[in-house]
């Protein structure tokens, strides 16, 4: 048994007068309890109030004490206990026979035991008292197993009820995220279908600007009137506004890649500050800082051209309509970001705004994030900028302070020398008097667009076949083997103009091809020829002419002719 079990099992034993304490002791040490004698009354008040099973007072030593002390302790007791005496008395007398009632009563757990008793009715007494005692420690134990299961339950009550706390937030927290999903895809299924839709209309337009600028071109060149040739050439300038507007549709709809080439940056801002200004309205103020004689940048101008648009548009929005906006141009050394440690050419667009909060600035440039009113902004604006500056092989960085402004800057690789363009060859007489020999397969589905190819072709003193689709293009070039075959991209029919080079290549190994499109996959069309040999759409009569004259001059050297025929 252990040294806690023995005092809580022990029972104290107060009799002061000449050895009753020590024979009592004996008697009941020899029936297997466990005691500690109190020299007094005060030492029984001290080990009352420490584990104990019980106590054997002799009812003298109660008659002259303070009890008081005593009762006081007994009604302090915790709620299992009921402390068990077992008094020794004599004979009483009336007079002592009501003072030991008041005892008894205030000590409450007693046993009474009568001088003279044998030392077996002293054992049964103590017994008795023990097993009271145990009872109540068991009673003990159980309270105690109950309030610790109490508490336990109560935690696990409270962890439960944090834990569906927890996952009542994750749940609106995930409904929010899934109600913004949904206006994100409503808004990208409206952007996409708005897509196919500028796609087509491009395509079309293309085909159309072909024909105007393309006999414009032919007027300009056959004319000997200088008001004609005048009259001609602002229709030609048109044609190509209206080409650039095309190409702006197209990089919207995201349905042409990106064609990097070097790229005068100031030149570009210089010619879109007017368009900027327009869009904007009165209440912007542009202003250029551009860096001197700026190196060219690689890059699609006309994405360039449009990613300013889109931040100058998002700047107005945050100075609510009226403020300032810088475009600078700088050349920067390349930052830790980036894969090159060559320079690089930054162009900044920043406005006098509101700013942006440090806590969202990090998220700017993800896909559907957008700090503007649910169905008010698609979350794709910043993210086109960050991916056309991904694609022309830099990066797109923000800076911003609150109550002061953003600075948005797209980093551009910067061109090496041999890919600066020089002035764009002209078709001249020289090109058209080498031509005479060369024998052309035209193919275009557009009747208007393939007559101005073929009379183009012809007055460039070339011999012209032409097919209307992809199939007969495959006839006549099983009937006829041409010098030169120039192809539409899209048309009607199984055969596109990749698939019709293709096939060419086939049966003629080195015939030269120029496929001409005004949208199409470059991807497919990088598989079949070289960028030098793609014609976009619309063209001019010096573009045509200098392709042709190119192709041709290439096929010769192949083959070993020398000069081009």
């Amino acid at each position: 048994m252990t040294n806690s079990a023995m005092s809580e099992e022990r029972i104290l034993v107060l009799a002061p007068k000449g050895r009753d304490a020590q024979v009592i002791e004996q008697a009941l040490i020899r029936g297997g309890s466990y005691c500690t004698i109190c020299a007094g009354y005060d030492e029984l008040l001290q080990q009352i109030a420490l584990p104990a099973a019980a106590a054997l007072v002799v009812e003298e030593a109660l008659h002259s004490a303070d009890l008081q002390p005593l009762f006081s302790i007994l009604a302090q007791q915790p709620s299992w206990s009921d402390f068990p005496f077992i008094v020794l008395t004599s004979p009483l007398t009336n007079k002592d026979e009501l003072r030991a009632h008041s005892v008894i009563r205030n000590l409450g757990n007693v046993i009474l035991l009568e001088r003279p008793f044998n030392a077996e009715t002293l054992r049964s007494a103590a017994r008795s008292a023990l097993r009271a005692r145990k009872r109540q420690y068991q009673a003990r134990s159980d309270l105690q197993e109950r309030m610790d299961l109490n508490a336990t339950l109560e935690s696990r009550i409270a962890e439960r009820t944090t834990e569906l706390a927890q996952a009542n937030d994750r749940l609106m927290r995930e409904m929010r995220e899934r109600e913004r999903a949904q206006i994100a895809l409503v808004q990208t299924h409206k952007m996409e279908a708005l897509g196919h839709l500028t796609s087509g209309i491009s395509h079309d337009f293309n085909n159309l600007l072909s024909v105007i600028q393309g006999n414009a071109d032919l007027v300009n060149f056959l004319a000997e009137d200088e008001r004609i040739k005048r009259v001609a050439d602002k229709i030609c300038k048109a044609a190509q506004q209206g080409a650039k507007m095309t190409s702006q549709l197209l990089a919207f709809s995201r349905g042409q890649p990106l064609n990097l080439k070097a790229c005068d940056l100031n030149q570009a801002l210089e010619g879109i500050k007017d368009l900027l200004s327009a869009s904007l309205g009165v209440g912007i103020e542009i202003q250029l800082d551009l860096r001197p004689n700026l190196s060219y940048a690689k890059a699609d101008l006309n994405q360039i051209e449009l990613a300013i648009l889109n931040l100058a548009i998002n700047a107005k929005d945050a100075m609510h309509g009226s403020g300032t906006i810088i475009l600078r141009t700088e050349v920067r050394a390349a930052s830790s970001d980036l894969v090159s440690d060559q320079e690089y050419a930054v162009v900044s667009v920043i406005d006098t705004g509101e700013g942006v909060n440090p806590e969202i600035i990090g998220k700017v440039f993800d896909p559907f994030f957008t700090t503007k009113p649910l169905g008010k902004g698609t979350g794709l604006g910043l993210s086109q900028v960050y991916g056309i500056a991904q694609q022309s092989g830099g990066t797109a960085k923000i800076k911003s302070e609150v109550g002061i402004g953003t600075a948005v800057e797209i980093w551009l690789p910067l061109a090496d020398l041999d890919e600066v363009p020089e002035s764009t060859p002209r078709g001249d007489e020289h090109v058209i008097s080498e031509g005479k020999r060369a024998n052309i397969l035209v193919v275009e589905d557009e009747p208007q667009v393939r007559e101005f190819i073929v009379e183009s072709l012809e007055i460039l003193g070339y011999q012209v076949m032409q097919a209307e689709d992809g199939q007969s293009g495959v006839d006549k070039l099983v009937s006829a083997r041409p010098d030169l075959l120039i192809t539409d991209f899209l048309m009607p029919g199984v055969i596109n103009g990749a698939q019709l080079v293709k096939y060419a290549h086939k049966i003629y190994p080195d015939l030269p091809a120029i496929i001409a499109t005004g949208y199409a996959d470059l991807q497919a069309i990088d598989e079949v020829v070289d960028r030098e040999m793609i014609l976009p759409k619309p063209f001019q009569l010096t573009d045509l002419a200098y392709k042709v004259h190119t192709a041709i001059r290439r096929s010769n050297s192949a083959s070993g002719i020398g000069k081009a025929a």
